[in-house]
Formats: C-alpha cells, structure tokens, sequence
C-alpha cells in the first residue's frame, strides 16, 4: 500500500533548485516587474519605438522584459493592427500556415496538493476520483487515434504516487503501442507530450529514455505572494522554487522541447506575461534555447471551486487578445497553444493572431472519450471546457480559413529537436519542412477519417499546397508527388 505522506516528504530535492540560482536568487524579480507595469501605466508609446520592437520581432529575436513593457503600454487601434499584422508574418515566417492538432488525455485525477483554484485539489470531496488502469488507457487510445483521427496527445497528470513516474512510464508504452486498422490505413499516436507536476532529474531521464515530446509545467502564477496564497504551504505544489525550476531539470535530464505557461486570472495578467518572457530568457540564457511552446490558459468554472468566481483579476476577451498578440511577438520562435477551455468564436478569430496548436474532440473527464460522453461532467472534470467541437469539425473550419491541418511528428523522429529546431524555427527553414510533412499527413488524414464536406475542402488547400511547393521547391516536388501517391495507395506514416 502506498504511503502518501512519505512520498511527498521526499518529492523535493533542495540541491535541484539551489544549482539553478543565482547566487541563491530566482529570475522571477517580482519588484522589477511592477516597476515596468507601473511605468507602462503612466507613459503613452512612442510609436517609432514600437515600430523598432516589432522589427526585432520579426527578426525572430525575443524581445527583452522592458520591450515587452512598452507593448503592454499600447492602445492606440492602429498601432495594434500592425501588431496584428507582424504577428501574423511571423507565423507564416517560422511555421507556415499549418495548424497543429492534438487531444488532451487525462489519466487520473487524483492529487495531493490543494490548490485553490482546481477542481481536483485534495479537499473537493465532491470529485469522482480514479485513475485509468492500462486496459481502459489502450480503450481510450483506440478512440482517440482509430475513430477521431488524432496522431499526438498531451496526456495529463496529477501529482499523486498513483500516478508516480512509473505509471506515467507504463502508461506512456501502452499508448505508443496501440494500433488500429481504420478506414483506409491505421491510426496510431505518433507523439506524446506530457504535463505532469514537477520530477526529480533522474526521473526525468525515465522520460527521456521512452522518447516523450515536449514536457509542460505550467507555473500558474509567477507572482510569489499569489502563488503562496492559492498553493498551500503544507503542500508539494506550495514550494515556488521547485516548480519555478521544473524546466531547468528536463533540459539537464536530456529532454529536449519543455512547454511553459501562466494561468491567466490569478493575477495581473501583465505580471504574467511579462514573466513568461523572462522565464524564456533564462532558459535560453542557461541552456541555449527557449521553450518549444507556451501555453495561456484562463480560469474557467469547475465543480465546487468558488475561488474561481471570486478572483479580481478575471481576464476579458480584449485583455486575453492582447496577451497572446504580445507573446507571439516576445517570443517569436515559439509555438503557442490555444485551448477548448476558450469558446469556439474566441479561437476562429485568435488563430490569425499566430496560434500554432489546438486541440479538438475534446473531453476532459476521466475516461470520457472510451464511455462516449455527449455532455460534461464537472465532478470528474478539472475545469468546463468552452469548444466541443470535433476534430473534423475544426478542421473544415481552420480550412476555410485558409490554414492547412498538420499531422507531422517527424521533427522528433528526425532529431529536429531542442537546439537543432531553434536554430530551423528562428531561421525559417523548419517552416519548409512543416510544409511538405503538413501536405503528406493531412492527405493521409484525410483519406482515413474525414467527413465528405471536409474532405473536398481539404484537397482544395493541399492542392494549393503543392502548387507553391511546385513554384518554390521545384527539386523536391518530384519526391512529395511521389510521396503523395504512395500516401493515396495506402501506405502510411511517410515523412521528410
């Protein structure tokens, strides 16, 4: 039987923080910070200054905590529009116009923390607690990549020693393993990413070794006084500095793309975004690259969780826009998750603003997709979700937008990874490959589970695809018109 109580006593390791310091100080520095939200308070941009940050921008240089300030600072409707317009040419410049889709997988929500904003904190005896057992992992999977479609999962955790590094191991295998005969090929997870609480180094390097993608912990708030006040000091997540060096492990382990992010509402979300950055800068600083995506979830309604509505720093939709207009112009390289947590209008209109991922066919309770939910159940949910729709769905919808789904897993399969990748993102050339493997998957996507409307309007934009292809890669067409072929004939998993 499991002691819980001895196994969060050793869950920290105080050398695993302190190593990371700076002389024993973090790089969060909460009173430099409100100093440039205050003084982004009280002076008006010069536009000229900000015209010379979004050329950095589209440099693809991070932007430094005081350029940051200065876009905060903006309200003027044209100033924003270029903002808009920039941000939208670094998203063509680094990662094309493709899309990237995946499903959220939750394997159990038991947890030992109790944090007051989460449905699933320890004390919410209303929750439906349980934990998926390797059969009913492999049940979820067969939907989720034989019956929807999807080739990458992030697959969540809480911080229980039910869910120890050993289950998420087991869990992970099982996932990769499973394959299922669909309509023309097979449906298989090609990637797996993982959020999970905060890991010990060598148990990090249990990840590693099975070949995960990218591992997310997202620091809530960076705000030191908030982050005490909705994380309980008795507990592991009450500890600032071990979560705020979560990142700093997985690169030390050999992990090589770490996803971060803020949970917009516990504080002032200029707080936040500015330190989000800053976290890029120190990880760039430290290890020679920055984080592989950011996320910026909103709080949303969860089953007995009153914090929620009481919150003085709710963020409105303008506020939310701005947040991710800015973040896509800080840290241009990233890739940038939009989440069903936010209504399905929030998300057709923000793609434009540089999104690179999202998720759809979206369920949240545990073992939702295999029990076939029609409807949300809060007590075994973490949080309300705001978009249902199926992937097929937001496809069609992303197509006539003009943004091509893309599949691809090949980066990791390639080694186009950690440093390797940040060099291919800031100079554009990864966008070149995410290109031809987003033509190849999306065709094979296609033929195995799209709807007949989505279909015809995906070919209509692969067939666009392929004459661009044509026009500026005329060497490597041949080859992706053979690819093509064998991809209609029925083989599968073909990448460059």
């Amino acid at each position: 039987m499991i002691n819980v109580v001895e196994w969060v006593k050793n869950r920290i390791i105080d050398d695993e923080i302190e190593r990371y310091t700076d002389n024993g100080r973090d790089f969060i520095n909460d009173d430099y910070i409100e100093s440039l939200i205050n003084n982004a308070n009280n002076k008006k941009p010069d536009p000229k200054k900000i015209r010379d940050i979004l050329n950095k921008s589209l440099a693809i240089q991070t932007l430094s905590l005081e350029d940051v300030a200065e876009l905060i600072k903006v309200s003027d409707p044209d100033l924003i529009e270029e903002m808009k317009e920039v941000a939208h040419k670094i998203k063509l410049k680094v990662y094309d116009n493709r899309i990237v889709t995946f499903a959220p997988l939750y394997m159990g929500n038991l947890c030992v923390n109790n944090c007051l904003y989460c449905g699933f904190r320890d004390d919410n005896s209303i929750i439906k607690r349980r934990v998926l057992n390797i059969k009913e992992i492999e049940d979820e999977v067969k939907v989720l990549a034989g019956e929807i479609g999807h080739k990458r999962l992030i697959v969540v955790y809480g911080e229980h020693p039910s869910t120890d590094v050993n289950y998420i191991a087991k869990s992970l295998e099982t996932i990769y393993n499973v394959k299922v005969k669909v309509r023309n090929g097979w449906g298989q997870i090609r990637r797996v990413n993982v959020n999970a609480a905060p890991m010990q180094i060598k148990e990090l390097e249990v990840l590693r070794d099975i070949g995960i993608g990218t591992f997310q912990v997202f620091q809530e708030t960076y705000h030191k006084k908030t982050y005490s006040y909705v994380h309980p000091s008795n507990t592991i997540k009450g500890n600032y500095l071990w979560r705020l060096y979560s990142m700093h492990r997985a690169l030390e382990a050999g992990i090589d793309d770490v996803g971060i992010g803020a949970l917009f509402g516990l504080y002032d979300w200029r707080f936040e975004v500015i330190s989000l950055v800053a976290h890029a800068i120190e990880l760039e600083k430290k290890f020679g690259i920055g984080p592989h995506t950011v996320s910026f979830p909103r709080l949303e309604p969860a089953a007995n969780t009153p914090f929620i509505q009481e919150t003085r720093y709710r963020v409105s939709d303008d506020d939310f826009k701005k947040i991710i207009l800015i973040l896509r112009l800080a840290i241009p390289y990233t890739g940038m998750i939009l989440t069903a947590r936010e209504p399905k209008e929030l998300r057709n209109e923000l793609v434009d603003y540089g999104i690179t991922q999202m998720d759809a066919s979206t369920k949240i309770g545990i073992g939702a997709y295999s029990d076939r939910l029609t409807y949300q159940e809060l007590e075994k949910q973490q949080f309300e979700i705001g978009d249902t729709r199926t992937l097929d769905e937001l496809i069609r919808d992303l197509a006539k937008k003009g943004y091509i789904t893309s599949f691809c897993t090949a980066g990791y399969r390639c080694g186009r990874t950690g440093s390797s990748i940040m060099d291919l993102l800031r100079s554009g050339k990864e966008g070149v490959f995410c290109k031809l493997n987003a033509v190849i998957t999306f065709r094979e996507w296609l033929l195995d589970f799209a709807s007949k409307e989505t279909e015809e309007i995906g070919l209509e934009i692969i067939n666009k695809e392929l004459r661009e292809i044509e026009k500026r890669m005329p060497d490597i067409y041949p080859k992706v018109i053979e690819y093509y072929k064998r991809i209609e004939n029925g083989e599968r998993d073909l990448y460059f």
